[in-house]
C-alpha cells in the first residue's frame, strides 16, 4: 500500500482537509496567585477536558503547579483557538468558583479567576514528545 494512504492517529482526515495542529496553552490565575491544589488541579484538568470535547479537540496532555496549568490540545483548523481558550477559561473559572469557593476565595478576590493573558503556542509534530515530557514534569503541589 502507498505510503500516503497508510493510517495515522497522529494526522486529522476531514473532507477536504488533512491536518494535524496542537497547541501548548498555559493559563495562570489573576495576580499569579496560587491557588491550585491537587485535588484543584485534577478537577480543572476534567472540566477542560469536557469543553475540548465540545470543541472537537483533543486534549493530549494536562499539568500544572500552584500558580499556572498546561494544555496541549490537538484541534481542527476550524476551531479558532482565542474562542477555545476563552471557554476553557470561563467554564473552568465557574465549575472551580462554585465547587471549591471557600479555598479559591483565599487566594483570588473580585470576578477574575484567570489572568486576561494566556500562552497560545503552536506546536509542529516533532517537539511534541518534548512538550509533553515538560507537562508532565511539574512539581504538583500536595
Amino acid at each position: 500500500m502507498s505510503p500516503r494512504w497508510e493510517s495515522n492517529p497522529s494526522i486529522r482526515r476531514g473532507r477536504t482537509v488533512v491536518c494535524t495542529l496542537h497547541a501548548h496553552v498555559v493559563c495562570t490565575p489573576e495576580y499569579w496567585r496560587g491557588p491550585f491544589t491537587d485535588e484543584i488541579l485534577t478537577r480543572c484538568g476534567e472540566v477542560m477536558r469536557a469543553v475540548c470535547a465540545d470543541f472537537e479537540t483533543e486534549p493530549a496532555e494536562f499539568n500544572g503547579e500552584r500558580d499556572h496549568v498546561h494544555l496541549l490540545v490537538r484541534y481542527p483548523p476550524k476551531v479558532c483557538l482565542s474562542r477555545l481558550v476563552g471557554s476553557l477559561r470561563g467554564v473552568s473559572a465557574r465549575r472551580l468558583r462554585q465547587e471549591y469557593p471557600d479555598h479559591i476565595r483565599e487566594y483570588l478576590w473580585g470576578a477574575c479567576f484567570w489572568s486576561p493573558s494566556y500562552l497560545a503556542a503552536s506546536c509542529g509534530e516533532a517537539p511534541l514528545s518534548i512538550i509533553k515530557e515538560y507537562i508532565e514534569t511539574p512539581k504538583r503541589p500536595g
